[in-house]
């Protein structure tokens, strides 16, 4: 049975940025029982709120209502010296900052690192910038399309000779930022809990993306190899990539032993490929690259999707179809593993979002909430946590300090 206390019940987290990046590890920060805080400008609020497709709530995207969930919204200028103040009362009673401005934004407000350590020593701020606190990019303006480009992921997507592709999402690198910036303030923390004092992750876009690209690094380093773009295979297996489908589909197949190879020719009929003297090693497939991928693709051309399928799960070949939205909310294990839940919003609806990661059996996490409206918990927020009073709140809403 799981706990009943959620891992993060207690800590506090404030979410002063913007878009996805360090949203996202607030995000899953409250899905495991973190109070989340999102704090955003007056009138307008976090740009994402209008990015992507529009939803029936007037102030909410549906990339907002997925991405902003599990989160309480408040509203504060930062930029005026009543929001700093308030801010800063704010920081005084919580455990984490969550914040992407650029790198002297803050400090220039008078709520940069040096300036909050001193009001709460135990502090904990997460620090999401295109390029990091410093170095001689610090000051460009980052997104994650730029995170691919700069980090030696872009130059790898696309079929040789023709334009770079944009690798997966286009926000890949956004939520690979938010991933390790998740890891490092739950470090964060658990270095705070046995004693230590608070402190800041300081992490660049560009560095989430270049530290998942596997042997890139030391095979330029030692052998002089610089990767080029590869198109769906890869220069270190063979076959490894996607392959047609008589209905118009497609699948992956990953080869990356020989033995793996061996069993793919079985299923072929073709046991012949697999002989040593032939394709047997890896080398020769590599070195015979687009002859495999030929007959590969001939054999798959021939059959549909689930033909191919059946074929290849029935002869342990790993592979899988390349699906799209429709065919996953298709799917029996991603519903078996809930990887899509259901939300119901007072305004919206109930709504299809991803499902809670990771899963832990324990203490599993959970949704509270879609992406909330501009606001919504300012009464509870600034009234039962900062003690104003009505008369506050107003005269800060008529000033536009809220």
């Amino acid at each position: 049975m799981p706990d009943s206390s959620p891992p993060l019940a207690g800590i506090r987290v404030l979410d002063i940025a913007t878009f996805i990046a360090a949203p996202y590890c607030a995000t899953v920060l409250g899905e495991f029982g973190a109070e989340v805080i999102k704090i955003e400008q007056p009138g307008a609020g976090d740009p994402f709120r209008k990015f992507g497709t529009p939803s029936d709530r007037p102030d909410s995207s549906l990339a907002w209502l997925s991405e902003a969930r599990s989160k309480k919204s408040i509203t504060l200028d930062l930029r005026q010296p009543d929001g700093v103040d308030l801010f800063k009362r704010l920081v005084a009673v919580s455990d984490v900052v969550c914040e992407n401005f650029r790198p002297g934004t803050l400090e220039k407000w008078g709520i940069g690192w040096d300036d909050l350590k001193v009001i709460n020593p135990d502090l904990i701020m997460l620090r999401v910038t295109g390029y990091g606190q410093t170095g001689p990019y610090k000051d460009r303006p980052g997104f994650a399309r730029i995170a691919h480009a700069v980090g030696g992921l872009s130059n790898l997507a696309g079929m040789p000779g023709e334009t770079p592709v944009t690798p997966g999402s286009t926000s890949l690198g956004d939520y690979l930022a938010g991933l390790y910036g998740t890891v490092g303030v739950l470090i964060a923390l658990l270095h705070r809990r046995d004693g230590g004092s608070g402190q800041y992750i300081d992490l660049g876009l560009y560095e989430a993306v270049f530290r998942v690209l596997d042997e890139v690094a030391p095979a330029y380093d030692r052998q002089g190899i610089i990767r080029e773009s590869e198109g769906a295979g890869t220069r270190n297996a063979c076959p490894h990539g996607h392959f047609p489908t008589q209905d118009g589909k497609w699948v992956a197949i990953a080869c990356t032993t020989d033995k793996m190879f061996a069993r793919l020719a079985a299923v072929m009929e073709q046991p012949d490929l697999a002989l040593p003297e032939r394709y047997g090693r890896q080398e020769s497939r590599l070195a015979a690259q687009q002859e495999i991928i030929g007959l590969v693709s001939a054999w798959t051309g021939a059959r549909t999707r689930d033909q191919v399928m059946a074929l290849c799960l029935g002869g342990d070949v790993p592979a899988g179809p390349l699906n799209t939205i429709e065919d996953i909310f298709a799917d029996p294990h991603f519903e078996a593993r809930e990887d899509l839940t259901t939300i119901d919003d007072p305004v919206v609806g109930p709504t299809v979002v991803p499902g809670v990661l990771p899963k832990l059996s324990g203490t599993p996490g959970r949704i509270t909430n879609l992406g909330p409206s501009l606001g919504n918990a300012n009464a509870e927020v600034y009234g039962d946590l900062l003690d104003l009073t009505d008369t506050d709140l107003e005269r800060l809403r008529r000033t536009g300090i809220i």
